[in-house]
């Protein structure tokens, strides 16, 4: 049974990939529009992303013939791509090593069987199928699920920080000051992933001399973080006086601390809520342990 289940699951995905490399995916109407359309000899400059991608060292060396393949099929996708982004991470390396904890998953049930053989203590063909297909999916599955939840804590991390930082750009410009100094002033006081990226960030505006608010918005659209967008999208509408934008960063920091306590409200209730599923646990275990002699009497009575 298991075997013809592995076989079938292996048939499965096998036409699955041929049919993929028979009839591609349908390009989307961008692409398709900028295939149609000629592209001028110069095109024009594009700024450079804000965060910079690391590729895995020999991870991705290993699994560089995979990574082709697998951007073929449109991996890893936009979300995902947004989350190796936050992280810092470059696509083809985490591609690469979702083709390698794969191949190990395959293999690894393989060289087990191969040691056992040569004991004389080998099981069944069954097992070390069904054990690499459940360790090739696991392989390929656990990057992902890592960098989401890196990136989730990422992003939790820079909007506590950049609530902050609002509050801090606040009193300074309550102060006197005027806004490109309210700015500067309180992001060299931050430390920490947070507000370096926004250090970068009106670095860059400095440079190319466009208005902060602008970087800050390609940051939080970079960063996936649509609190920084549409902050940037608000100040931008208030102009540049001072008591305008005061007004429009007091909103949106007591708006980001309020969603940050409703946040942390919901969080707590729900590590509460798991609290409560090992003492239930422990009370089956309990209860069963109690009635399992008088089962087995009743049982044997009949």
């Amino acid at each position: 049974m298991i075997v013809a289940l592995a076989l079938g699951c292996g048939w499965g995905i096998g036409l699955w990939a041929l049919a993929v490399y028979g009839f591609p995916p349908r390009v989307s109407l961008g692409e398709a529009l900028a295939r149609a359309i000629p592209t001028p000899s110069i095109p024009p400059p594009t700024p450079p992303p804000l965060l910079d991608g690391v590729d895995a060292g020999w991870v991705d060396r290993v699994g560089r013939p995979f990574v082709g393949p697998m951007r073929s099929l449109g991996l890893p996708g936009t979300r995902l791509g947004r989350d190796l982004a936050v992280l810092g991470r470059a696509t083809s390396g985490h591609l690469a090593q979702k083709a390698v904890l794969s191949l190990a998953g395959l293999l690894l049930p393989a060289i087990a069987q191969l040691v056992l053989a040569l004991v004389g203590a080998a099981p069944g063909i069954e097992l070390p199928v069904l054990a690499a297909l459940v360790l090739a999916a696991a392989g390929f599955v656990a990057p992902d699920l890592g960098v989401r939840r890196d990136a989730a804590a990422l992003r939790t991390g820079f909007r506590h920080a950049l609530s902050g930082y609002l509050d801090l750009v606040w009193i300074t410009l309550a102060g006197g000051a005027g806004v490109d100094s309210a700015l500067g002033d309180c992001v060299a006081i931050g430390r920490g992933w947070a507000f370096d990226q926004i250090r970068r960030a009106l670095d860059t505006a400095r440079l190319t001399r466009v208005t902060p608010w602008a970087t800050l918005r390609r940051l939080g659209e970079e960063l996936d973080v649509t609190e920084l967008a549409e902050l940037a999208g608000t100040v931008s509408l208030a102009g540049t006086e001072g008591a305008k934008v005061r007004v429009s960063l007091g909103a949106r920091a007591a708006a980001m601390r309020t969603r940050q306590i409703t946040e942390a409200e919901g969080a707590a209730e729900a590590a509460t809520e798991r609290m409560s599923l090992p003492v239930m646990v422990l009370f089956l275990g309990f209860l069963t342990l109690i009635a399992f002699p008088a089962l087995v009497q009743v049982l044997e009575g009949l």
